[in-house]
């Protein structure tokens, strides 16, 4: 009960303050249009509605309703300049944490100019989860096969927009991104999600769920990024990962995130980042994002 009222405290505190930044698809899509094109489209696979929100919820004697918190369905696809549309197209899916929304991650985060720093030939994609609610649940996503469902309506809109002209295009690496509180719909995803993940990165995000991320990284001998911060939360359960794996004999990778070198991250599949940074810098004071993705699965443009 202690780990657990701690998890709350920290991500409540950290997160409370996160940004409520206007969204308006228009400002949005304009704002980012140097990069490339970004698409704000609602889904009927996004994480919300749900019914195990269709009441709301209330927590810690405040109530989030459903019309409020629980309703929005808009995903955020971002296609970078200079795209190059194949027969396999590569995703990367990142999920807010606490009290957030789409609009409050990009921007708040530089998400969108660091994946266009990483030169990577991928499309990016945001889901709103809970709006600004202090909430890990993912919703639909969290669904056995409810990711295959969201993939599936991404691609077809993609190609309704123009993006996927030709008439068969696959869904080829799929790496999923996740701060804060955004770890417990990537769990849910690499147990039940019906597509084949190809690496797992949690950006002070191990905050429990730890058998579904070990559970995959085993089965598909996927790459597993964990940078994590002193007072995030994350602390303890990281370092029990890291003392089961050494128990058990499994290779992993432990370094200090300002001594680490781009070939440290490239090289291995189980890879722990103890940084100095704050939770919310974590994801891009010093481009980490950008760095993860420059050292990923995914080809260049």
């Amino acid at each position: 009960m202690k780990n657990l009222f701690l998890r709350s405290v920290v991500l409540a505190g950290f997160l409370a303050g996160g940004v409520r930044a206007a969204e308006n698809s228009t400002t949005l899509e304009s704002k980012f249009a140097p990069f490339g094109k970004l698409i704000l489209s609602p889904f009927v696979a996004a994480p919300f509605p749900h019914p195990d929100r269709a009441a709301g919820r209330t927590r810690n004697g405040q109530f989030y309703s459903a019309t409020l918190h629980y309703s929005d369905q808009t995903v955020a696809m971002f296609v970078p300049k200079n795209f190059r549309a194949t027969d396999k197209v590569d995703f990367v899916v990142h999920f807010h944490g606490w009290n957030n929304t789409v609009a409050g991650t990009l921007e708040q985060f530089n998400l969108v100019q660091q994946f266009c720093d990483s030169g990577k030939n991928a499309i990016f994609i945001v889901p709103e989860g809970p709006h600004n609610a202090p909430d890990s649940f993912g919703g639909k996503l969290e669904d056995t096969n409810g990711f295959r469902a969201f993939m599936t309506e991404a691609m077809a809109k993609l190609h309704a927009g123009g993006v996927l002209k030709k008439a068969k295009v696959e869904i080829g690496n799929v790496i999923l991104s996740g701060h804060s509180g955004g770890y417990h719909v990537l769990a849910g995803i690499v147990d039940r999600g019906g597509l084949p993940i190809k690496e797992v990165w949690l950006f002070d995000a191990l905050y429990g769920n730890t058998e579904n991320f070990v559970g995959w990284q085993k089965h598909e001998n996927g790459r597993l990024m964990n940078i994590y911060t002193d007072h995030g939360g994350t602390k303890p359960e990281t370092e029990k990962l890291m003392a089961s794996y050494q128990t058990n004999g499994v290779n992993f990778v432990a370094l200090e995130e300002t001594n680490r070198v781009s070939a440290d991250l490239a090289k291995s599949k189980i890879v722990f980042i103890h940084t100095d940074l704050t939770h919310n810098e974590v994801i891009f004071r010093r481009g980490e994002f950008a760095q993860f993705l420059k050292t990923s699965c995914l080809k260049d443009k």
